[in-house]
């Protein structure tokens, strides 16, 4: 039995990082914030140094805690956040572009002719939330000096002077082809990004280096991409099982086997992991606010934070009927429509708090939903429960509506922090291949399970009433 390892998440407003040891679990944990800033345009920027320095100080308050030594390091990664750097020195050349920046539209705008082939090789639809359009946006307009990468991989080099990427999150890119797994010069033709130096693709489980970032020198023997290894934690390892993790947006992942799915339904086909040579793939569907949505209430002064939402939330029986469309910063999948700002309607003089929060909750269980069905479509079965993590799940409010708008029952993960359990869980794969994925992963225990308590009419008018407000925002309805 191998000792303890370093899982470490380095997320978009912060970095936790764990120590887990496969007999006691969790035995000492470490956060670090991390603040980006939002601009005007959309444009959403995070100073790289911030980013490392999260890094570093979770980890070293993690194994403060924790009082012993670790045999290993995974690192998780926000997945679409890109900087210039250069590769001899390691100094960044930009500040890093946010997952959630919307100032590559106008690029994408102009690609649209290469949209239908680059979402069949890539599996990803045409939208300034992945990586290339950022990337290429920062060569047109910041700098054509180094490299230009998601941020992972300028962490590891940091790290351990490695030049490389997981599979997952090369698959977020919008350069990789889903078939062979390899980068693809027709995409990178076709975003003006051919003969740069790119990463080389690893697998999750790859010793990629050494590292004396938090103390002795310990292997790096795990990469992977936050939601993917969200997905593993839950041990949605077999097709037609989900995930949905409600952070800063709300990210549903579905299993859907060894090959490449390309969606129907508006979804993402991506990588979810390549494991000991073998690539699984998965179906992803995203709103883009959840938290911050939240969050946003809390600056407004309706909540004090997402602690209240129950207790305000619980003051009214329903959403009086106001229905909330929490598209912030635009509306992800299945829509696609970035371009589009939330909408609030059927207000009136009676309106309180309380409506406000249960119509916030409504509007992104029905997102959510949303994203269900668009799985059930593509994988020609209805899912038959949902796994789901995140600082929301703490919500009884959110929870309850979103088995009652899914009507299936909601499994909330027992254990927090399953972004990073699921690194913890490659990291161990990597410093001993004898291990299978089963043995790595934390056994699947639910805290809570949340079953519909509404009837299925009342929860179909629910829906319905969202669908007709995201109809009026889409043109194509009443407003």
């Amino acid at each position: 039995m191998t000792g303890p390892v370093l899982a470490i998440d380095q997320g978009t407003s912060g970095t936790k990082a764990l120590v887990i040891c496969p007999v006691r679990g969790v035995i000492g944990s470490g956060f670090a914030a991390v603040r980006p800033r939002y601009l005007p345009g959309g444009r959403v920027e995070v100073a790289p140094f911030e980013l490392l320095n999260s890094v570093v100080e979770a980890g070293r308050a993690a194994l403060a805690a924790a009082g012993e030594p670790v045999v290993a390091v995974g690192l998780a990664n926000q997945g679409e956040t890109v900087l210039a750097w250069d590769p001899a020195s390691g100094e960044p050349l930009t500040d890093a572009i946010v997952w959630q920046d919307r100032r590559a539209e106008p690029l994408c705008a102009e690609l649209a002719p290469h949209a239908a082939w680059l979402r069949e090789t890539t599996g990803l639809p045409l939208d300034p939330y992945f990586a290339a359009p950022k990337m290429a946006w920062i060569r047109r307009h910041l700098t054509r000096e180094g490299v230009v990468t998601t941020s992972d991989v300028w962490l590891v080099h940091r790290l351990t002077g490695a030049f490389v990427t997981d599979a997952a999150t090369a698959g977020r890119t919008q350069l990789l082809d889903l078939e062979t797994v390899r980068w693809s010069d027709a995409a990178l033709g076709a975003f003006d990004l051919s003969g740069e130096r790119l990463p080389e693709i690893v697998d999750a489980d790859t010793r990629v280096g050494t590292t004396t970032a938090f103390g002795p020198e310990v292997p790096l023997t795990g990469l992977l991409v936050d939601q993917q290894a969200a997905l593993l934690a839950q041990r949605v390892t077999e097709p037609g099982a989900a995930k949905c993790t409600y952070g800063t947006g709300a990210f549903l992942l579905a299993q859907s086997g060894p090959l490449p799915r390309r969606s129907a339904s508006g979804l993402v086909g991506c990588v979810a992991w390549r494991i000991a040579g073998r690539t699984d793939y998965c179906l992803d569907g995203q709103v883009y606010t959840a938290a911050s949505a939240v969050r946003w209430l809390t600056d407004l002064g309706v909540v004090s934070g997402a602690e209240d939402i129950d207790t305000v939330g619980g003051g009214v029986a329903d959403c009086g009927g106001v229905t909330f469309v929490p598209a912030l910063a635009g509306l992800a999948a299945p829509w696609w429509r970035g371009d589009l700002r939330g909408s609030v309607t059927g207000l009136g003089l009676d309106t309180t708090a309380g409506h406000l929060v249960r119509a916030l909750c409504d509007g992104i269980a029905a997102q959510v939903a949303e994203l269900a069905d668009a799985v059930a479509g593509d994988l020609g079965a209805p899912l038959t429960s949902l796994r789901v993590d995140g600082g929301l799940t703490r919500s009884a409010l959110l929870m309850q509506a979103q088995a009652d708008l899914l009507r299936i029952p909601v499994e909330v993960s027992a254990l927090p922090d399953v972004t990073a359990l699921g690194v913890g869980a490659v990291a161990r794969l990597g410093l001993d291949p004898s291990l299978t994925v089963h043995e790595a992963v934390p056994e699947w225990k639910p805290a809570a399970v949340y079953e519909p308590r509404c009837d299925a009419g009342q929860a179909a008018e629910r829906r319905a009433r969202f669908r007709t407000a995201v109809s009026a925002m889409l043109g194509d309805g009443p407003a």
